[in-house]
């Protein structure tokens, strides 16, 4: 049995650019208590006041100050590990692959060591925020944790759904660490874009073209057939994805990714020439098949189209994905819609397409920007003036 503890935690300056890191002790179950250091770098000095950095401090401090001063009831019933077991059985066999590795992934590494002998009356908010502040202190970034709770959520909600009594819990009710400064996203301009298109092989010409004149995923790319490709409305349907590592097909990412996106002339004219010249037969009618009959890769395509080009052209590395970035920027900085970007990119909310793609610095907001510091640089001009008018009068 753990004894109570008060901390205050202890700040110190580490590094050639400094850095806030804060020091506390931490009881941990191995297999009795037994107290352990603990170390968490909170930010830059540069941009965090001692005070800011104590408030970042905080949530790791409640989570070993609330440490129970006895030991806790006995519990019945099914533990977190029991749901997991269910949730594997009855619904991971009816998700996409892809969602399972990333689900397994979050399980393996940070949810069943920290929460799975845990029962399911135990899955209260206090609960569930140290496992929050925990597994920040490992040093996370804010979007994995808010997957790794996505993951959680998932489990308690099957669990519920299965007549289990699970304490009513949101994502509301727990408060995550604050946001780090994003880092920048490397994307291509229209003009590399087609560099790359015009120096790459066939097939990748080809798929480049896609991607960068669509904007559609790397996934759904490979997933195209001849049957989704109709010159006569001159339109592109997306159907279908192909998982990454398995190479097995799939459902598009969401609903709303699947759609029709428009085929542009210059996008026509290639696909019309990869057909007549470059198209490789394939039982499954695969608009782009490998010898084997299969569809490509995506770490494939990246590997062996993409980078050696950039190498060749000196563009930086970027996966298949910078293609897509590539497309938002462009038609953001030409002045589209948001709407108009957003159905082309077919995301369910304009919101994920701001998200995603508002690093962009179109003409029209430079414009606007221009603008208003024109009018600060006339306004201090007149001023400047009048005072000098004035002195010259007396």
């Amino acid at each position: 049995m753990p004894r109570r503890r008060f901390q205050r935690g202890r700040l110190i300056q580490r590094g050639k650019n400094p850095k806030w890191v804060a020091m506390f002790w931490e009881d941990v179950l191995q297999p009795t208590f037994h107290r352990s250091r603990r170390t968490v770098t909170l930010g830059s000095c540069k941009t965090m006041s001692r005070r800011a950095a104590y408030a970042a401090l905080q949530p790791y401090l409640d989570a070993v100050n609330v440490v129970p001063v006895s030991a806790p009831p006995r519990r019945v019933g099914k533990t977190f590990t029991d749901v997991v077991q269910e949730w594997r059985e009855q619904i991971a066999v009816n998700l996409k692959p892809s969602t399972v590795r990333a689900a397994e992934s979050h399980l393996s590494q940070h949810i069943s060591k920290r929460l799975g002998s845990f029962f399911l009356q135990e899955m209260n908010v206090r609960t569930l925020q140290a496992f929050v502040t925990s597994t920040a202190a490992t040093g996370v970034t804010r979007k994995t944790l808010e997957n790794i709770l996505q993951t959680v959520f998932s489990i308690l909600r099957t669990a519920r759904s299965f007549g289990n009594a699970v304490p009513p819990v949101k994502r509301a009710d727990l408060m995550l660490p604050r946001e780090e400064a994003r880092p920048d996203i490397r994307f291509m301009s229209a003009a590399e874009v087609g560099q790359i298109i015009t120096r790459a092989k066939e097939p990748y010409a080809t798929m480049f073209a896609v991607l960068g004149m669509t904007g559609c995923r790397a996934g759904e790319m490979l997933g195209l057939k001849t049957g989704d490709l109709d010159f006569n409305r001159k339109v592109i349907y997306i159907r279908r994805s192909v998982d990454s590592r398995t190479k097995q097909e799939q459902s598009t990412k969401t609903k709303s990714s699947t759609g029709e996106v428009p085929m542009p002339a210059a996008l026509e004219k290639r696909l019309r020439a990869y057909l007549k010249d470059r198209y490789r037969e394939n039982p499954n009618r695969y608009l782009f098949a490998n010898r084997n009959d299969n569809t490509y890769s995506v770490g494939k395509v990246t590997e062996y189209g993409l980078w050696p080009v950039q190498d060749a052209l000196g563009i930086p590395h970027t996966g298949t994905h910078a293609f897509r970035h590539a497309a938002a920027s462009e038609m953001l900085e030409d002045g589209a819609p948001l709407t108009v970007v957003q159905r082309q990119l077919r995301h369910g909310d304009a919101k994920t397409t701001l998200q995603k793609y508002g690093h962009v610095v179109g003409d029209s907001q430079r414009r606007a920007i221009n603008t208003l510091a024109e009018k600060i640089e006339r306004g201090a001009f007149e001023l400047e003036s009048t005072v000098e008018l004035e002195s010259s009068a007396a």
